[in-house]
């Protein structure tokens, strides 16, 4: 439940139900499932071997697994890699984390009453010109996150991803069934899932390679993490299957969520974040029982939101405790703080520093491209390399719990050709066309 809640993120719930129904419909899911299960699970598989195999945070797993092969140390240098993307992501998810908060307290103090699209822009666009409100919503959600982690692995994060977890499922259920009675839902399930296979050209090809590695949280510590706290009596492509295929389920559902309501007010599906924060508010002011509704999806939002920052600072938390010997509670404390203040720069970016760029790129447009372009596909790329072709295979094999046959045969050539062509792509494209 950790590791999907780590994988179902805000992505999940604005981008991939846009994503599909841009590129072709029921056609871009068939291509994304097949990249899913052919890239994402083995890799996946891989980032979990090394994480319980190891039963340390990321650096130290990796060292430990290299050792035992026989290999260099400086192959901890993924697992520090992999820390860095973690926390540089969270320099600007924590933000938008904020966001989504303080539309929930606003959703639950007026329910979007009387909104249009004028007011909707203004109150978005207010929130970014105020750097005091941002940073305050920041923090109430790093103090959720760190309140989470604080509390340890049993009474933190598993009793509040046993809560969160199944409260997400059961918001999407509810409001996916609302969209069904009052309208709406026949043209989001024709815009989401009519098959055009006339639209499946290269690059949404790439498309689908980039959104089934980014989607399952690979090369963000997080999994390699959770996979040291996994009990070896737990199946590990078992567990993948489950987190990959609930990630792709999420992602779908969320569409028949978020279109209906779009649809149903005439409102453009377009425009990402927009959709969420300028479109949404539009139709929640316009719909029958709107109030509760909108309460109920910022709500959802906000428990992706947590369940996917727990996933990114505990490994960063669990490092300081290997590393610097603080207690858990020290640990959470100046994790949490670093990126309190940090993500000050962020928010800044917004207002304030607004006309700082670099390279085009304004802060948050900076530190989304070193993580998402660079950090994560090189981090995946050698954590392929590391376990197709450094790993023992008879370290694989007793970890993954498989026969020396077809099925684990099938995993090595996907995790040391397909996996590693298909990141490099990745990589390649998002450096020369971002």
């Amino acid at each position: 439940m950790a590791s999907v809640g780590f994988a179902v993120g805000l992505g999940n719930i604005w981008r991939f139900p846009y994503v599909t129904g841009e590129n072709g419909g029921a056609a871009f899911v068939m291509v994304y499932l097949a990249c899913a299960f052919g890239i994402g699970v083995p890799i996946l598989m891989a980032e979990l071997l090394v994480g319980r195999r190891g039963k340390m945070a990321p650096p130290g797993s990796m060292t430990r697994v290299a050792r035992a092969s026989g290999h260099s140390d400086l192959w901890q240098w993924v697992g520090k890699m992999n820390l860095l993307a973690a926390f540089t992501i969270m320099l600007v998810y924590s933000v938008i984390a904020g966001w989504v908060l303080y539309y929930l307290f606003a959703a639950v103090m007026t329910g979007f009453s009387g909104f249009d699209g004028e007011m909707a822009a203004q109150t978005f666009d207010g929130l970014l010109g105020h750097p005091g409100m941002m940073l305050l919503w920041t923090l109430a959600g790093l103090m959720l996150t760190g309140s989470i982690i604080y509390a340890g692995l049993e009474a933190g994060i598993e009793r509040a991803v046993t809560i969160l977890m199944p409260t997400l499922f059961v918001l999407m259920a509810v409001l996916a069934a609302y969209n069904y009675v009052v309208g709406g839902f026949t043209e989001a399930v024709e815009y989401l899932f009519s098959a055009d296979f006339g639209k499946i050209q290269p690059p949404v090809v790439l498309a689908a390679i980039g959104q089934a590695f980014f989607s399952v949280g690979v090369a963000m510590a997080g999994m390699m993490t959770y996979g040291a706290y996994m009990p070896s009596s737990i199946s590990i492509p078992r567990s993948v299957f489950i987190i990959v295929g609930a990630d792709t389920l999420v992602a779908l559902v969320a569409g028949l969520v978020v279109f209906p309501a779009v649809f149903n007010s005439g409102l453009d599906p377009a425009g990402g974040p927009g959709l969420i924060f300028k479109t949404l508010p539009v139709a929640f002011a316009s719909m029958p029982g709107g109030h509760v509704v909108s309460v109920l999806f910022f709500l959802l939002l906000s428990v992706a939101a947590i369940t996917s920052m727990v996933g990114l600072v505990e490994p960063q938390t669990r490092w300081l405790e290997e590393n610097k010997g603080f207690a858990r509670h020290k640990s959470a404390l100046v994790i949490l703080g670093v990126l309190g203040a940090l993500s000050s720069l962020t928010i800044l970016g917004y207002n304030r520093l607004a006309g700082f760029t670099l390279a085009g790129r304004d802060i948050a447009g900076v530190l989304d491209y070193f993580s998402n372009q660079i950090l994560l596909p090189l981090g995946g790329l050698l954590l392929a390399i590391f376990v197709g072709w450094v790993v023992p295979r008879r370290v694989s094999l007793e970890e993954l719990g498989m026969r020396d046959g077809p099925l684990f045969g099938l995993w090595c050539f996907l995790l040391r050709f397909l996996v590693p062509f298909a990141i490099f792509l990745v990589f390649i494209l998002g450096v020369l066309v971002s």
